[in-house]
């Protein structure tokens, strides 16, 4: 009896040691992150500025005020400003960096020199994103290289700016994320396919299976918990965009406010006249829409795999 009531104490102890090592994560996350959470929604409801950037305006309980303010606004265009960008270099960023992990993964090949294009590809991810920005502002700029030469070859006419241009601009911002983020994609993916049991490709390639069949069959498949992952964190840091498009457009969105995202509105209210009850509000539609499209990403991409297992139960 005496050893079991010794060895329930030191359990116990084992249990309030482990409480503590955790402890320092979720007070640090509590002060940094779920106080800050609170207060942002709680002043999303509240009529809080500084007027002429002086004088505080505040705080004045206002309800919802402030959300039916920005959905009657221009709210709608900025967010589809924001996922249009997104949507420009993820799309081509997700094809490429599929296929290039194919390749890396694929021994049969003997691709030579692999670390040194593994390197390269990822390089662009370390670089500092202002710093990429001015790099392709002074590519793509006025009196750039680039706009040099498509005058010289007769398709732009004398002083032409590409960011003068909606469809221009927006191209050069989705080509850049394209650029910084196919290497990390490329790595993600390849790490999936190299989760993936070769035994079940060594056996459909002895069934007289095709390498599109054994890639569509058994790699995309297997691959899909990966593939959802980089596409919900992509999408959310895509809701996030900033640095680049403000940069690019010095921070006005132009032309027409066609590449404003929503964290460069979210800047301006702060920036103008220090209004955190609209920021706040910005920021607790951005993080229901963020949520909401992750859910609807995972429920679609699962659903096929949910009514399989339902078929199998039944």
């Amino acid at each position: 009896m005496e050893d079991k009531k010794k060895k329930k104490f030191n359990n116990n102890m084992y249990s309030k040691w482990g409480y503590i090592f955790i402890a320092p994560f979720f007070v640090i996350y509590g002060i940094f992150s779920v106080i800050p959470l609170a207060m942002t929604i709680y002043y999303s409801f509240f009529e809080y500025y500084f007027s002429m950037g002086l004088f505080p305006v505040g705080p004045n309980f206002i309800g919802f005020a402030n959300y039916t303010e920005l959905l009657a606004g221009p709210f709608w265009q900025i967010l589809g400003n924001t996922f249009i960008m997104w949507g420009m270099g993820f799309v081509p960023q997700i094809v490429i960096s599929l296929l290039l992990a194919v390749w890396f993964t694929d021994s049969r090949l003997k691709l030579k020199g692999l670390g040194f294009f593994k390197s390269v590809i990822y390089m662009p991810n370390l670089v500092m994103a202002s710093a990429f920005s001015m790099i392709f502002f002074m590519l793509f700029g006025q009196n750039g290289p680039i706009v040099k030469a498509l005058f010289d070859a007769g398709i732009v006419a004398e002083n032409f700016d590409i960011f003068d241009t909606v469809w221009g601009t927006r191209a050069v911002i989705g080509f850049m994320n394209f650029v910084m983020w196919t290497g990390n994609t490329t790595i993600l993916l390849m790490a999936g396919i190299m989760g993936i049991d070769p035994t079940l490709m060594e056996a459909a390639e002895v069934d007289g299976a095709s390498r599109s069949q054994i890639f569509f069959k058994i790699t995309m498949p297997l691959l899909k918990p990966i593939f959802i992952f980089v596409l919900i964190t992509s999408m959310l840091g895509g809701l996030q965009m900033y640095d680049v498009p403000a940069i690019l457009t010095n921070q006005t969105g132009s032309p027409d406010n066609s590449n404003l995202t929503i964290m460069m509105r979210l800047q301006q209210y702060l920036q103008n006249s220090s209004n955190y009850g609209m920021s706040g509000a910005i920021s607790v539609l951005l993080f229901i829409i963020g949520g909401a499209a992750s859910l609807l990403v995972f429920r679609s991409l699962i659903k096929n795999d949910l009514v399989s297992l339902d078929k199998v139960g039944n």
